[in-house]
């Protein structure tokens, strides 16, 4: 587990939690490591979750089918991104959502009721976990307000504003990269892919951004957040 300690450094449920630290709360944790090879389903949409996960490795996508079998995506998961905290929370702990392994990933999983219960070492760090976990979900409700109020939003530009806007604050940057390529990033604002590229080549021609690839950057931020008015 050491190779991946800089990983759990980065997730917000082991923050202010030192590293010399870790050995012994993953072991009163009772954490698993498991393996998924490229889309591999780590859970379905009706399942029972009891677990949270940490993506060590590799990359995960959160996935939501309509009745007609349509799949949109909910989020990109890197390493050291937490999943379902949420769902493990409600009294049902029916999952929602799909989770997808995008390429060959890595898993940390925690039992949820290891989480929320203090050991009886009563350790200061299993404390504070259960006061990151607090906050944890705090900031997904905040990420997921920002998603409902994403996809309510009508215009492309719009949408497109209001994510690279976003992302420019995340990264504290107004050169970035994004984690999407275009065809997931069209499904992560459920738009027509073919549409989404059109508007983004007017807006890079109206001077406003610059892209290559994943990589993008805000030429002009004032005018960008003009299309959110």
């Amino acid at each position: 587990m050491e190779q991946y300690y800089p990983i759990l450094n980065r997730c917000a449920l082991f923050r202010g939690i030192e590293e010399c630290n870790y050995n012994h709360l993953i072991n009163c944790l009772g954490a698993k490591i498991k393996n998924y090879d490229e889309e591999e389903y780590l859970f379905f949409a009706g399942d029972k979750i009891s677990q949270v996960g940490v993506v060590l490795s590799g990359r995960v996508e959160i996935l939501k089918e309509n009745l007609a079998g349509n799949k949109h995506i909910i989020a990109i998961l890197d390493p050291s991104n937490l999943f379902a905290e949420g769902i493990v929370c409600t009294v049902s702990r029916m999952s929602p959502v799909t989770v997808q392994a995008m390429e060959a990933t890595r898993i940390m999983m925690i039992p949820y009721e290891r989480i929320i219960k203090s050991c009886g070492m009563s350790c200061s760090y299993h404390i504070g976990l259960i006061q990151n976990m607090m906050m944890v979900l705090g900031e997904k409700n905040v990420n997921l307000n920002w998603k409902l109020e994403l996809l309510t939003l009508k215009g492309m530009r719009e949408k497109l504003a209001s994510y690279l806007l976003k992302t420019s604050l995340e990264k504290g940057s107004n050169t970035f990269q994004i984690p999407l390529n275009r065809t997931e990033l069209a499904d992560f604002l459920n738009v027509s892919r073919t549409s989404m590229c059109r508007e983004l080549t007017r807006m890079k021609n109206e001077g406003l951004i610059d892209l290559y690839g994943r990589s993008f950057k805000i030429l002009n931020k004032e005018r960008l957040a003009e299309c959110l008015e």
